[in-house]
């Protein structure tokens, strides 16, 4: 695979709060403010980080923007715009700091999805700490879907190591796919002591993650195609939990 070289990525990773140890950004993402239905719209609210606030695309091209469109599209419910708390680079503690920032205790949604972890592993923390903190977003998810945990979703973590930046960086590719693994195997299995979906999207992001078309300029974060992906994924489950 031919590798390329951005200036995008070098501005990217000066612009990581002159840390080595956060995936980069633009500098650019923030957290999409509070967004309100009708009565009669159904509400969902993306967790996440710079895979939810989708970094490097368009506010239509991310997964939260394209799975509200298609289910407006394809179903006879109406969906709100959704509510993001997503930032790139954080990690559970820190999209822990955004929620209580965001002062949303004691909302309720209809929908809730969560994808996390991917800053917490690329920061080389332990996945037993990275356990605790999960098990404990994902409670409070599922307070935010006024406890139904049919209404919630968590999205595997990306394996980031297929990436062009990721080899840019000299990144050893096994060693990252071992440890998000690790990282999923958790997050699975406490989204199962939970009763809450677990959707897999990490196979298929290794398969094609690497593609030209499936990434966003800097190499490293998806494109909007590639979140077509998940959406698709995502709307196979949703559709019918709303029926």
């Amino acid at each position: 695979m031919k590798i390329f070289y951005l200036p995008v990525l070098i501005l990217g990773m000066l612009a990581c709060n002159s840390s080595k140890n956060m995936l980069p950004d633009d500098s650019t993402s923030t957290m999409t403010k509070n967004t309100t239905g009708t009565s009669d719209q159904l509400t969902y609210l993306a967790l996440g980080d710079s895979y939810t606030i989708g970094e490097g695309v368009s506010e239509e091209g991310r997964y939260p923007s394209q799975l509200v469109t298609k289910l407006n599209a394809e179903t006879t419910n109406t969906w709100a715009a959704p509510k993001v708390i997503a930032r790139t680079g954080w990690t559970v503690d820190e999209l822990e700091q955004g929620i209580n920032k965001e002062e949303i205790d004691g909302k309720t949604y209809d929908l809730v999805t969560l994808l996390i972890g991917v800053n917490n592993q690329y920061r080389g923390r332990s996945v037993t700490d990275f356990e605790k903190e999960f098990e404990a977003m994902l409670k409070r998810a599922i307070s935010f879907a006024g406890n139904d945990t049919n209404h919630v979703v968590v999205i595997s973590i990306p394996d980031w190591g297929v990436t062009p930046f990721a080899q840019a960086q000299n990144r050893d590719a096994s060693k990252v796919a071992k440890e998000i693994n690790a990282y999923n195997r958790a997050c699975k299995t406490i989204s199962e002591n939970h009763d809450v979906t677990y959707i897999d999207i990490t196979e298929q992001y290794r398969k094609s993650g690497a593609e030209l078309e499936m990434l966003a300029a800097d190499g490293l974060h998806p494109s909007a195609k590639m979140y077509t992906l998940w959406t698709d994924k995502l709307v196979k489950h949703i559709e019918p939990v709303f029926k």
